[in-house]
């Protein structure tokens, strides 16, 4: 009987070997993204803009200004597809392998160094259209917009100027160019700030969605401002500021919904998977929204339940030509990122399908995502006559309509 145990615990302890040694392995090996769908090619560009006129009311530190990480992904001159932007830049990049970030889980999959875009470095804006259409992305509340960097490329490579931020002390991490490493603070974790603060979850969770749509406004502010300049940025007279419209993805869904609410100058929105709060819950908003969750049929308990609660009485309360409520079947909702593409390791996917956690590879979720999104867009935001009853293509079955 000993020696049973002593072949089955070292059979695990070789198991354990194997697995680790194959991890690393993969975590070795290159990746690059998945192709951008659309006919631009893709350019990006990275900002640190500080607003000095307001007091960012989430900082510790009193006193400190708003700050946010701004990531400008556009299309690029057909004739600049020459080198491509590092995932992360290398002072970004060697923050995060200190152990200063959420990434070093990536250990399960890539090494960041290895990761390739389809961002052109120092690319001109395109030229054939005079301008484009701007849109907004929030992540997650445990994500940074780069790490949604494919579905970000894919809808500025189908004429979009996509504007993703980071906030020091509400995003996860953020790592700035200059290696200021800020992590979020407990209080501004909105699934723990209830706990933190003492007050409700709902309450908590619109205090800290005042200050994220806050920031949207800002953004649009400073590209504003940047669209009006007098040359001196490739942005100037080239942004669409009439055709503004916004997708978040989880927390960053509901600042979305909240912001579409609260500043006019949103045309469209889009909420990813993301529990509401605030207002719009009980009041909706007057223009065109797309709720996109992931495959929740598998899902009874209460939590659940009242998520869904929420988002009918939002939706019910929205102008009923231009709401959408789709599912994608299969779909997981941590895989909405980058993640869901750079996760290849088979034993790994296949104790999330063995456990009922993944029904579909991350490519093909990335896929069917962009393409509900550019659809949305592509409607509202560019005119375009297309049939967004059902999202329905024989190109993208797991596509189902909730309404």
């Amino acid at each position: 009987m000993v020696n049973g145990f002593v072949v089955v615990g070292m059979l695990c302890a070789v198991g354990a070997a194997v697995l680790l040694v194959s991890l690393w392995v993969e975590h070795s090996i290159g990746i690059t993204l998945p192709a951008p769908t659309g006919p631009f090619a893709v350019g990006r560009e990275i900002y640190d803009w500080v607003d000095e006129t307001t007091v960012d009311s989430l900082s510790p530190v009193s006193g400190a200004k708003r700050e946010l990480l701004v990531w400008i992904w556009y299309p690029a001159a057909a004739t600049e597809r020459g080198e491509t932007e590092d995932y992360f830049p290398v002072s970004m990049r060697r923050m995060i392998e200190r152990g200063n970030g959420v990434l070093n889980s990536k250990f399960l999959t890539r090494d960041l160094a290895k990761v390739k875009t389809h961002s052109v470095r120092d690319a001109g804006i395109d030229m054939h259209q005079q301008a484009y259409p701007v849109v907004l992305f929030r992540s997650g509340a445990s994500q940074e917009v780069a790490n949604y960097s494919a579905l970000a490329e894919d809808l500025a490579s189908h004429g979009y100027v996509v504007v993703g931020f980071d906030a020091p002390y509400r995003t996860f991490v953020v790592v700035f160019p200059d290696g200021r490493v800020v992590k979020r603070t407990r209080e501004n974790n909105p699934e723990l700030c209830a706990e933190k603060s003492g007050v409700d979850q709902d309450k908590c969770a619109s205090r800290l969605l005042n200050v994220w749509t806050a920031d949207g406004s800002f953004v649009l502010d400073r590209l504003q401002t940047m669209n009006a300049a007098n040359g001196s940025s490739k942005f100037a007279g080239r942004l669409d500021m009439k055709r503004v419209g916004i997708f978040g993805h989880s927390f960053g869904g509901a600042a979305a919904a909240q912001f579409c609410r609260q500043d006019s100058r949103c045309k469209a929105g889009i909420d990813i998977d993301g529990a509401l709060h605030g207002s719009v819950i009980r009041m909706g908003i007057d223009r065109p929204f797309l709720i996109l969750l992931s495959d929740h049929s598998k899902e009874f308990d209460g939590e659940t339940q009242q998520i869904k609660s929420d988002l009918q009485s939002f939706y019910d309360r929205s102008p009923a030509e231009s709401r959408r409520y789709l599912a994608i079947r299969g779909a997981n909702h941590f895989m909405f990122s980058d993640d869901g593409a750079l996760l290849k390791s088979h034993f790994i996917r296949g104790a999330f399908r063995a456990f009922g956690k993944l029904g579909m590879d991350g490519d093909r979720q990335i896929a069917v995502t962009a393409y509900c999104v550019e659809s949305f867009f592509d409607r509202y935001l560019k005119g375009e006559s297309i049939s967004t009853s059902a999202f329905s293509s024989s190109l993208y079955p797991e596509v189902q309509a909730l309404e």
